[in-house]
């Protein structure tokens, strides 16, 4: 099963089950989120989705919400597998990483258009592919303004058959490329770690 195969009902244990094996499953969901977790600069986080992250998503909010019935189940579904990276893509949830008011009124304004200012860079020198970052159709319009951003954005970046070659072979480096944002232009070379789990999502 791949990092894109759809969740469907038979993925999202009910509420009894979802308790006896939540401890671990968090455990599990913590440890691949750290490997799959850039931060670039002094406030951008970007943290790589998989199917596994997804389905951590939906139990804990169908947990939250108390939600029992097959339709508030597929509801979620039809949202989060949506967020899914397609086969030769890879998705992301971009965050914001504000914790006072003084930071939110910094940053929100100055970083308007941050959604499509993310890059992969792919490989080195003259060689360098750049890979921009996009915004999931579906939340653009609702997380996009022309005066001020949000703290969070789900984003794509969609690699050819050749760049996801380059990709597995590496260096990765990820930027933030935003005239309001100079400490992410130069980037972070992505752990060996990092690169073969997004690898493996790719291929």
């Amino acid at each position: 099963m791949t990092a894109n195969t759809k969740l469907t009902l038979a993925d999202i244990a009910d509420q009894r089950a979802y308790e006896r094996e939540r401890d671990e499953f968090r455990r599990e969901v913590i440890a691949a989120k750290k490997v799959r977790r850039v931060t670039v600069g002094p406030v951008i986080t970007l943290t790589f989705e998989s199917r596994l992250t997804m389905r951590f998503q939906i139990q804990e909010m169908a947990r939250a919400e108390k939600m029992v019935s097959d339709e508030q189940i597929q509801h979620e579904l039809d949202v989060y597998n949506r967020l899914l990276p397609a086969p030769g893509e890879l998705s992301a949830t971009l965050f914001l990483e504000l914790t006072s008011e003084a930071e939110l009124r910094k940053w929100l304004p100055a970083l308007v258009g941050v959604e499509r200012s993310a890059e992969l860079r792919i490989g080195s020198g003259g060689l360098m592919q750049v890979v921009p970052s996009s915004p999931e159709a579906d939340h653009d319009s609702l997380l996009t303004r022309e005066e001020v951003t949000a703290a969070v954005h789900y984003v794509r970046f969609r690699l050819t058959p050749a760049q996801v070659e380059a990709f597995v072979r590496g260096p990765v480096s990820l930027a933030i490329n935003h005239p309001h944002y100079p400490d992410g232009t130069p980037g972070v070379v992505l752990s060996d770690a990092t690169r073969e789990q997004l690898s493996a999502d790719l291929s």
